[in-house]
């Protein structure tokens, strides 16, 4: 029996389920997946998830992992497509954080915003340094706020993988930013 988390996508009502799942994961997906890139190529990225999600239905296999992460696990692959710009922007950002005109306010605001320039430029270039398999645990993570055990099943990985990568991902970036005082 297929449950909400495990739904059936080879049935008859495959596209009802497909479109429910589409209402209930679309913004958070978006929301990962901009926060990575960009939103107009988080938009694209979105609707590819959602068309591979169709086309491969078939090949889904619920006792393996929750739709959730099948869909995040689509969505993070599409990602890895773009992982050369994705390390470009991290340090692009980097570069560019503070650089914009923050207008007119008091100094206490000018402060703070120097000071989250400061720390943004700072964690874009230690997100750009880590190996592209510990930012995708990392991100999924943090980001998209899935738990060890759905990001295994997002990536097809062994959870204590999972684990391993996303220490190490968190060691580097203590490590980096530690540094950078």
């Amino acid at each position: 029996m297929a449950s909400v988390e495990r739904p059936d996508l080879t049935g008859s009502d495959a596209d009802r389920v497909l479109a429910r799942l589409y209402d209930e994961h679309a913004r958070g997906l978006h929301r990962y997946l901009a926060r990575r890139l960009d939103p107009a190529t988080a938009d694209d990225l979105v609707g590819d998830t959602f068309l591979l999600a169709w086309e491969q239905r078939d090949r889904y296999e619920p006792e393996r992992a929750t739709v959730r992460a099948w869909l995040y696990g689509i969505a993070t692959n599409l990602l890895r497509r773009h992982a050369r710009s994705e390390v470009r922007g991290l340090r692009a950002t980097a570069r560019d954080i503070g650089r914009a005109d923050v207008g007119e306010g008091t100094d206490a605001v000018a402060v703070s915003r120097a000071d989250a320039s400061v720390q943004a430029r700072k964690l874009g270039t230690a997100l750009a340094k880590l190996r592209q398999e510990e930012r995708d645990v990392l991100l999924l993570v943090a980001w998209a706020g899935l738990k060890p055990s759905e990001v295994a099943e997002a990536l097809d990985i062994d959870g204590g993988t999972v684990r391993s990568r996303l220490h190490r991902a968190r060691s580097a970036l203590r490590d980096h930013l530690g540094a950078e005082r």
